[in-house]
């Protein structure tokens, strides 16, 4: 998957947390999600309201979530392990397993999505 299907797939399944996504379709998402976060930060410098990243951070919120959802379910994990994420330690071994391939094949959340 490349930079635009991911960015496509993250809007088309907005709150879709059914399903699985792959290591391409979640860091393409992420790295979207920094580079939004960014633009919207230098327009914001130079309007010098926070509007611009008030409204880009409420926007990929819940697609943000659920294409980490879906990444859990692609390594056959419940998205219950995303909570980990709130502990110190916790959100660095989330991106240990997010740097991991899935599962091959078909698993309990659906088939492989490559």
């Amino acid at each position: 998957m490349d930079f635009a299907q991911a960015v496509r797939s993250g809007f088309k399944n907005y709150v879709g947390f059914d399903g699985r996504a792959s290591r391409s379709e979640y860091w393409y998402w992420a790295l979207f999600s920094i580079i939004a976060t960014l633009v919207a930060g230098v327009m914001d410098s130079f309007v010098g309201l926070g509007f611009f990243s008030g409204v880009i951070s409420l926007g990929l919120f819940l697609p943000s979530i659920a294409v980490a959802f879906r990444r859990f379910h692609d390594m056959d994990r419940t998205a219950w392990w995303l909570l980990l994420s709130l502990t110190g330690v916790g959100g660095l071994i989330i991106i240990i397993w997010f740097c991991f391939p899935g599962t091959v094949g078909p698993n309990r959340f659906g088939p492989d999505p490559l």
